[in-house]
């Protein structure tokens, strides 16, 4: 059972890599590293839970903790091409549109 769950998760991480590689826009790229991140905590939470060790389960927490705060600075910076840019504005302020030019 153990066998075939890791095999299943380690093949669809296979096919998010080659997306991560290949991806046609950076948005593609974005959701693959993503689903990859997810993948992976599956994978730590399978492997935790048939071995029977919770402490792993913590550092599938920690590794989801740090891939979502990853994915909103990524997003962050593909919007506004700036870290440093506040998130809040005051309300009669326009959000900055910014045009992205495909590679």
């Amino acid at each position: 059972m153990l066998l075939a769950l890791c095999l299943g998760l380690i093949f669809s991480m296979a096919l998010l890599f080659y997306r991560l590689a290949r991806g046609p826009t950076i948005y593609d790229r974005a959701l693959a590293a993503t689903s990859l991140s997810t993948k992976t905590i599956l994978l730590i939470a399978a492997v935790s839970y048939f071995q029977n060790r919770t402490q792993w389960l913590d550092i599938a927490l920690v590794y989801a903790l740090i891939g979502f705060v990853g994915i909103v600075a990524l997003v962050k910076f593909l919007q506004y091409r700036a870290l440093h840019t506040p998130l809040s504005r005051h309300p009669q302020d326009p959000a900055p549109v910014v045009e992205l030019e495909e590679s």
